[in-house]
């Protein structure tokens, strides 16, 4: 006869309670599957960066049914690590609950506290930021850069290290000198490059990317979400390359740059007309 443990783990309107013992059971040490008992918070964090991104790409693609699929799988990344904080005595997942409910809470006085909801948007962003940074100062992070989390693509924290210099001032006025700014930086990439040293080239190259990152930020846009796209045009101009030469019963290696170049430029064209 099944327990009780079996009948949640196979009831479908389960919810929640179903998934956590899910879990539970795939990382019981006696019984469960050999492959979960193994992990640990650093083996699965990849996982959950990884999973995160797939929701942004189910987004970036508007495929709502796949949407609901890449929300699952990062839920179950947010259970798994709260299945291995209660294992080890740290926390589980009622305490990860609370903590981001009462966070809620606290950094919405507009809505649950007495505050005022008669501001604007960037009031309200003001109000979050100050709220945050009372949060910092209450963990000891003394530092206006502290707390901007390392494992975060390098172009977003570029813009979130910019963003919290900018709060205290340091920061250029204007987008214009921000794109003399990254001339200079361009410039100091072609001389290194002419002197021959490596290290400079590399170093040259981060500042560059570190300027466009914050011309993204003073015009505006997500450096992440615009190279994601540029990327997706690539593909698809490739793809109608690709496709352009097999029509002739050509391969792109039997090609060279000049008729690929010319086809990447049809292909462009019929794109811009469709638009």
């Amino acid at each position: 006869m099944a327990n009780s443990g079996d009948d949640l783990v196979h009831d479908p309107e389960g919810g929640i309670p179903r998934l956590l013992e899910i879990m539970r059971r795939l990382r019981d040490p006696q019984t469960g599957c050999p492959w979960d008992i193994a992990q640990d918070f650093a083996s699965i964090a990849p996982y959950t960066i990884e999973e995160a991104y797939e929701v942004a790409d189910a987004i970036a693609r508007q495929d709502w049914d796949d949407l609901e699929g890449e929300l699952g799988d990062l839920l179950l990344q947010a259970v798994y690590h709260a299945q291995m904080g209660a294992e080890a005595g740290l926390f589980d997942f009622d305490s990860v609950v609370r903590r981001i409910s009462d966070k809620m809470v606290a950094r919405h006085p507009h809505v649950f506290g007495d505050e005022s909801r008669d501001k604007s948007a960037a009031q309200q962003s003001a109000d979050w930021e100050r709220i945050k940074a009372a949060e910092r100062a209450g963990r000891a992070e003394g530092g206006v850069l502290d707390g901007v989390a390392l494992a975060l693509p390098a172009l977003s924290r570029a813009v979130k290290l910019q963003k919290r210099a900018a709060r205290v001032g340091f920061d250029w006025p204007s987008t214009d000198q921000v794109m003399d700014k990254l001339v200079e930086e361009a410039r100091e990439l072609a001389e290194a490059g002419r002197e021959g040293s490596d290290t400079g080239v590399f170093e040259e190259f981060g500042d560059l990317l570190f300027a466009i990152a914050n011309l993204a930020r003073h015009m505006e846009i997500d450096p992440e979400a615009a190279l994601r796209h540029a990327n997706a045009k690539f593909i698809r101009r490739f793809n109608a390359v690709e496709d352009a030469l097999e029509a002739v019963g050509k391969r792109p290696e039997e090609s060279d740059l000049a008729e690929m170049d010319a086809l990447w430029d049809a292909a462009k064209a019929r794109e811009k007309l469709s638009e």
